[in-house]
């Protein structure tokens, strides 16, 4: 799936990293599996779909060479957060206990199956747009993706890094949730007629993958954290005159949170799973 979001995040964050007595929050994955909670799961092959909506059939990450790359720009936006956490470094290394805590998720739910999981294959950072393509389709600025031909997740470095610092550490495990969630889909050969159903499950999905791994205490919400996720969805809405069933469609703003806290609040079983 090629994803649109919006181009500006909106909002003020008010998530910390650590909490009074130092627990981890949000921003930092805890390392212990707990048993899966969809026993039930047919997972099927992994699809050699194009990107899901895109009619893309081949792809693989193409970026520039070496000589052409340069290093992300951190963004001149100043800082929204509460705790003041608003370095690239601190954007690293959130991004990545996203990216592990959702590979955590999904392999113990497969593996509470009876299936091994295969993670998603890459996560590619750009900083320009057409620096990265999905299938030949240059990716464009200010989004973030995943593309099924390739099975590589990719995102605006500048683009996350605005969110990161106007909205919070939360955002970035929502994006990133949701991103994963349409790897999910592929894997388990979850086709929709229109794009507006695909999107909405894959915020209900990753609300689940949230609302579980807090639950299950692989993750731990900080004071203000919750108002992130809704901030992060209210900003990636989609135009409230979009039709609904137009190619690209996500959702409004209120669809969006529905979906998403619904997934947070119930588990995978209200994304039509399980």
């Amino acid at each position: 799936m090629i994803d649109t979001w919006a181009s500006s995040a909106r909002g003020r964050g008010t998530a910390h990293h650590r909490d009074e007595a130092g627990e981890a929050t949000v921003g930092e994955s805890a390392r212990r599996r707990q048993p899966g909670l969809l026993a039930g799961l047919l997972v099927a092959v992994v699809v050699a779909a194009g990107c899901m909506g895109g009619g893309l059939d081949q792809g693989e990450p193409q970026q520039p060479g070496p000589e052409q790359t340069r290093q992300p720009v951190s963004p001149g936006a100043k800082t929204t957060r509460a705790d003041g956490t608003t370095s690239v470094a601190e954007f690293k290394q959130d991004f990545s206990d996203a990216v592990d805590s959702a590979e955590d998720y999904w392999t113990a739910q497969f593996q509470a199956s009876g299936e091994r999981f295969q993670p998603v294959r890459r996560v590619v950072p750009y900083t320009r747009e057409g620096e990265v393509s999905c299938g030949g389709q240059p990716l464009p600025r200010n989004n973030a993706v995943y593309c099924s031909a390739g099975d590589f997740i990719a995102y605006d470095v500048n683009w996350s890094v605005g969110a990161f610092r106007q909205i919070g550490d939360a955002f970035l495990f929502y994006l990133l949730g949701h991103e994963y969630a349409h790897g999910i889909q592929v894997r388990l050969g979850i086709r929709y007629n229109f794009t507006i159903q695909q999107e909405l499950q894959a915020d209900c999905m990753a609300g689940a993958y949230l609302g579980d791994s807090v639950r299950d205490d692989r993750l731990t919400l900080a004071e203000g954290d919750l108002d992130e996720f809704r901030e992060g969805l209210l900003a990636v809405g989609d135009d409230p005159d979009q039709p609904w069933f137009a190619e690209g469609s996500h959702g409004t703003a209120e669809q969006r949170t529905d979906s998403f806290f619904r997934g947070y609040e119930k588990s995978l079983g209200a994304c039509g799973l399980g």
